[in-house]
């Protein structure tokens, strides 16, 4: 009897047109400039990219192994430079990365001046400090001392100091320095996009070298959230994101010298964004000597603040900038404010929620840290970080940009759903305003797909192994 063969339906020209029909709404999607007009129209252009998004990562799966790595390398390329058709549409984040890097390039240290003080007033460009009928955009912020001509600024927040490390300050300065005259936002956004290139790149290497299934890169290389975020709103967030997978990377493999390698480099990202601090209890996976923890924990440690040295020295002012002042403006040590610890504040009294995460959080790092498997530190910084967000219920959606390259590595989709919940809250937060109730509803959708995923897996797993050998063996082939 010949063994029946399963219909391969979903094949390499489905997922070709997933990606292209995924690529063509991206770019309809970040051209359209409806942030403060059309928040909710926007936000089912972003729908409609996750379920493309979905479709492709289906047909992925029928893909041939030999094919993978190019249609891989491919749709990340088609994907990442979808976020280069535009200006930022949905944060003015990237407006604040060029005046730091401008500033420095005049040998002014960033932590000394506001945008909006007068001391740097000479450095200040027309398209970032726009003057008369150009301060009418919603995405303006009027400075003081103007006269009759209104005088304003792209950059958010004008009145304060900036809040980036160093590591972020360095990058500024560096894209500052390689950009030709007149480029605006342009070499920030190209720069991003290499850089998310370049964390898929080392996924790439990380799996391959780790025997895993390729296929995981696309988590990343495909989901939607990066060429909107990483690439079309610059955010600074995607070097944070390569930094720290290559230090697991590095944190999985033997020796001390990796590992104190992997400490520096996971170091280096907290020196960029600090979020990424919460994957330490991953890379401190199963760790029995304290050797091996000091080994990662030292490096980090020290690399963290010689970063910080060179701007103490050269600076007056704090490099802390706007850090505590922007602590309090989001809501996280006022749990009744915005719309932080949304999931918590369903069960639990306002003033229970912030003890209550502190013992959660404490609980899932130990978990991580006592249970976890050291050769795949990364599981455990997904399982650390993915809780963090789902009981932080935070609202801006760039932040999620770490958390997908980890259930890259890791291969856990049901994560995702993080991801485009904080995508939810951020885009139609001006639609329903009641954020709180937005923010349970989002993150709550979330949580339950991750808390169901583990049982649809095994259900799938089960079903997989009764069926017949013949069928198991055409899709080994198939996939060889």
């Amino acid at each position: 009897m010949k063994p029946r063969t399963v219909p391969t339906v979903l094949t390499i020209p489905t997922a070709l047109a997933a990606l292209a029909a995924l690529a063509t709404v991206l770019v309809l999607t970040i051209r359209h400039d409806g942030y403060f007009t059309d928040s909710a129209g926007l936000f089912l252009r972003y729908a409609a990219c996750w379920a493309l998004f979905a479709l492709a990562l289906l047909a992925l799966r029928r893909v041939p192994a030999a094919r993978i790595v190019p249609l891989l390398l491919a749709g990340a390329l088609a994907v990442a430079v979808t976020g280069l058709v535009a200006p930022p549409r949905t944060s003015t984040d990237s407006y604040r990365y060029a005046w730091d890097g401008r500033v420095q390039s005049a040998g002014i240290s960033p932590y000394d001046h506001a945008p909006q003080d007068p001391g740097p007033a000479r450095l200040r460009d027309p398209w970032l400090f726009p003057t008369g009928a150009a301060c009418a955009g919603p995405d303006r912020a009027p400075l003081p001392g103007g006269g009759p001509v209104p005088h304003c600024t792209r950059i958010n927040r004008p009145a304060v100091h900036t809040i980036y490390p160093p590591v972020a300050e360095a990058y500024f300065l560096a894209v500052d320095q390689l950009s030709p005259h007149g480029a605006r936002h342009k070499p920030l956004q190209t720069g991003a996009g290499l850089l998310s290139l370049g964390v898929t790149g080392a996924l790439l290497l990380i799996l391959r070298r780790r025997g895993q299934d390729l296929r995981r890169v696309a988590y990343w290389a495909w989901c939607p959230a990066v060429p909107i975020e990483a690439v079309n709103n610059a955010h600074v967030d995607v070097l944070g994101v390569l930094l720290a997978v290559t230090g697991l990377g590095l944190v999985a493999e033997r020796g001390l010298r990796r590992r104190a390698a992997g400490g520096l480099v996971l170091g280096a990202a907290i020196a960029t964004k600090l979020m990424p601090a919460v994957v330490m209890p991953g890379a401190l996976s199963g760790v029995r000597r304290v050797r091996d923890a000091a080994a990662v924990l030292v490096p980090a440690a020290a690399f963290t603040l010689l970063t910080y040295l060179p701007y103490v020295l050269l600076s007056h002012d704090s490099v802390l900038g706007y850090l505590g002042g922007y602590v309090d403006e989001e809501g996280y040590d006022d749990p009744s404010a915005g719309s932080r610890y949304a999931l918590l504040r369903l069960v639990l009294p306002d003033s229970w929620t912030f003890p209550v995460l502190l013992a959660a959080m404490a609980g899932v790092s130990l978990y991580v840290m006592g249970r976890g498997d050291p050769r795949r530190p990364w599981s455990g910084a997904l399982l650390v970080t993915g809780w963090a967000f789902a009981l932080l219920t935070p609202g801006y959606s760039w932040y999620a940009l770490l958390l997908i390259a980890l259930v890259a590595l890791d291969g856990r989709w049901e994560w995702l759903g993080i991801a485009l919940a904080g995508a939810a809250v951020y885009l139609l937060a001006p639609v329903f305003g009641h954020r709180p109730a937005l923010s349970a509803t989002a993150y709550g959708a979330a949580v339950l797909v991750i808390l169901a995923a583990p049982a649809l897996r095994r259900h799938l797993t089960e079903s997989r192994r009764a069926r017949p050998p013949a069928d198991r063996l055409h899709e080994r082939v198939r996939n060889s």
